[in-house]
């Protein structure tokens, strides 16, 4: 990859062809002024404050070729402002890693260290779900070959298709699908059906249904209720059921209140006996 410079600093020439003089010129005073940093580096690196004047002066040399790889990864989900820092973070890094005794250019270095950067950002800090690393690696390999096989055939590939194409088995093939889906998830704010109806996703998920909480309950108390007489069973059900007063309650059955009130209790001090099992 051949570097080079303008008057805002260095940056990794895309452009294939012949190069100009002032190209190669630009190169030539970039490769110098980082060979004259470095060595600088090398001799102050015991003094703190000289170390971190030439770590600026190279950051700043350098920060076109982080904002150049920022602009390579954006629209995939990430501020491009939050990428240019994680970019040069991992020429941060570089500087202060690097070995003049490795025999290479600084910028061979440098760029997959800042590359990498991105790449470890995308994966560890944007997966709305954690999923296994090696799921994470290869979602990009699954939607290449999803997106080459649809522009192939006409339709998307089967689970068996993607699986050969993959070099993975079915099932593999299947967790890998649904970790890509775990990459990112919608708010449950999001508007859901007709749009003048103010509905959200949240709206359509289920919530807790109290009732369950009293299905032991119900399913206990079945046999009870039925070994009660029919008179008992009467008189609690036009109590509870009902929503009848005693003195309803004594009108119906023919009795006084009194002795419906003393009916009531002993009906209910026999259920709670045997729900708690105590006889």
């Amino acid at each position: 990859m051949s570097v080079s410079v303008s008057h805002s600093g260095c940056g990794a020439s895309g452009r294939r062809g012949r190069r100009g003089p002032s190209t190669r010129h630009a190169d030539e005073a970039y490769l110098r002024q980082t060979r004259e940093l470095l060595d600088e580096l090398d001799r102050v690196r015991e003094n703190p404050d000289a170390r971190e004047r030439i770590y600026l002066k190279l950051t700043e040399l350098h920060a076109p070729v982080a904002r150049r790889i920022a602009r390579q990864y954006r629209n995939r989900g990430e501020p491009e402002e939050d990428l240019r820092q994680v970019a040069m973070v991992g020429l941060y890094n570089a500087i202060r890693n690097f070995n003049p005794a490795y025999g290479k250019e600084f910028i061979s270095y440098a760029l997959p260290m800042m590359t990498g950067e991105v790449k470890r950002h995308f994966r560890d800090r944007t997966w709305a779900i954690r999923v296994p690393r090696k799921y994470q690696e290869r979602r990009a390999e699954l939607n290449r070959v999803t997106a080459e096989f649809t522009q192939q055939h006409g339709r998307s590939p089967t689970v068996r298709e993607l699986g050969e194409l993959l070099e993975m088995g079915e099932e593999e093939t299947l967790e890998l699908i649904d970790a890509a889906r775990a990459y990112s998830t919608l708010s449950l704010d999001v508007p859901f059906g007709p749009d003048d109806d103010g509905a959200t996703l949240g709206d359509t998920l289920g919530g807790l249904d109290d009732a369950l909480e009293r299905v032991v309950d119900h399913a206990a108390l079945r046999p009870a209720l039925a070994a009660l007489s029919p008179r008992d069973r009467r008189i609690l059900l036009l109590r509870f059921a009902g929503d009848k007063t005693q003195a309803q309650i004594a009108e119906i059955v023919g009795l006084s209140q009194m002795h419906v009130s003393r009916r009531l209790a002993a009906i209910l001090a026999t259920l709670r006996s045997q729900l708690v099992g105590e006889h």
